[in-house]
């Protein structure tokens, strides 16, 4: 009964281990230099995961981030530009992969819609506010019967 504990435990510790293996993927490349470690890295962390879409390839742990960032890791180390690097991605991903777009035609209303949208926002609330001093500014007349009934209840509610 005793061996049988020590077995449970055993393999409950292995599986438990080899779980954390799994779930920690670790990138072993080695580089040329700690410069191109530190600009592969920047540049891993500039770039999208085409799978997971809201990580870049540093964070996510799909297949697919993992073969990108080790290409990121060679290029880098081959003395590739990051512009040819970000080229090549692209051309093979799509703008998708960039977290910032280029300035481009078809991405003006990336750029310009928030300024866009604020300056309609500024205009909308400067209209709406003109209008409301302007109505809000003359003060509906009473007639003098009724500012008689007026003066009567506040007389009588002062007492």
């Amino acid at each position: 009964m005793r061996t049988l504990t020590k077995i449970i435990g055993g393999l409950v510790l292995l599986l438990s281990m080899v779980t954390t293996v799994m779930a920690t993927p670790v990138d072993t490349y080695e580089f040329k230099s700690p410069e191109n470690q530190k600009r592969a890295l920047e540049l891993a962390h500039s770039l999208r995961c085409p799978q997971c879409q809201n990580q870049n390839l540093i964070d996510s742990n799909s297949p697919v981030a993992s073969d990108l960032r080790l290409e990121v890791f060679k290029m880098v180390d081959q003395g590739k530009g990051d512009d040819e690097i970000i080229e090549f991605m692209t051309s093979r991903y799509g703008e998708f992969v960039l977290y910032k777009p280029r300035m481009e035609t078809k991405t003006y209303i990336l750029w310009l819609g928030p300024v866009g949208l604020l300056l309609l926002g500024l205009i909308v609330g400067f209209i709406f506010i003109r209008k409301q001093r302007i109505t809000g500014a003359a003060a509906p007349e009473i007639s003098a019967e009724d500012q008689k009934a007026l003066d009567a209840l506040l007389k009588r509610d002062s007492k």
